[in-house]
């Protein structure tokens, strides 16, 4: 009899142990090793002096990506029980736009999708394995109709309007229509924007194990830096 108390004793110890592990490893990984993921990406608004002498660039013509611009992902995540943002970027961003008067006529950009990165390596492993980059190392957005402007931002200012086109990820294509910012500071233009995606619509299956569930559903942020 007490030998079976004594089992039953190391049994339910054993279960409460395991419960606490199931619990407190990922909450001390969670908050105290992986840390706040990044905010959102936002336009810089700071005032860029014009060099005297120097006219200003014209806004018609062909405006490519430059140094600082990045694209990614947000996602939420389920991980041992606590909630999870999760955030991962890369600046392997390459395409241009044109701009005639005060509309896009046409844009398109390529996103390399084995250079985007988490903080944590196991995630970016994970990342390279769902989305499959070693037959899709890309990610590629273009316009399917033109950005209808309105006007020009002033210097500093900012505007908002809708660009149309196709997303291919994964090998799959899909139409998308995605809110973006603008503005132009001395003689760059910036644009931000992010909208939502779902993961089974490209194919990709979200991880849903035991310890690991992803959202079906994500952000894909971007922030483009364009020079003539």
């Amino acid at each position: 009899m007490g030998l079976r108390r004594h089992w039953k004793a190391w049994l339910i110890g054993t279960v409460v142990v395991v419960a606490a592990l199931a619990v407190g490893v990922p909450y001390v990984y969670i908050h105290f090793f992986e840390g706040n993921q990044p905010s959102a990406l936002t336009l810089d608004t700071t005032p860029q002096p014009q060099a005297s002498g120097t006219a200003a660039v014209s806004a018609d013509g062909t405006w490519k990506v430059s140094t600082g611009s990045q694209a990614g992902y947000r996602v939420h995540e389920i991980l041992g029980g606590q909630s999870v943002t999760a955030v991962g970027r890369g600046t392997g961003v390459t395409g241009n736009l044109v701009i005639s008067g005060t509309n896009v006529t046409t844009g398109s950009f390529t996103v390399d999708m084995t250079a985007i990165k988490s903080d944590q390596t196991r995630r970016d492993s994970q990342f390279l394995d769902i989305v499959n980059t070693a037959k899709f190392p890309t990610a590629t957005f273009a316009l399917t109709k033109p950005i209808a402007l309105g006007s020009l931002p002033a210097a500093g200012k900012t505007i908002k309007a809708t660009a149309t086109g196709n997303l291919t990820v994964h090998g799959v294509t899909k139409p998308v229509t995605v809110p973006v910012t603008a503005t132009r500071t001395g003689n760059t233009i910036q644009v931000q924007g992010a909208f939502t995606v779902t993961f089974s619509d490209y194919g990709v299956q979200a991880p849903d194990f035991t310890v690991v569930k992803v959202d079906p559903t994500g952000q894909v942020e971007f922030l483009l830096k364009l020079t003539k």
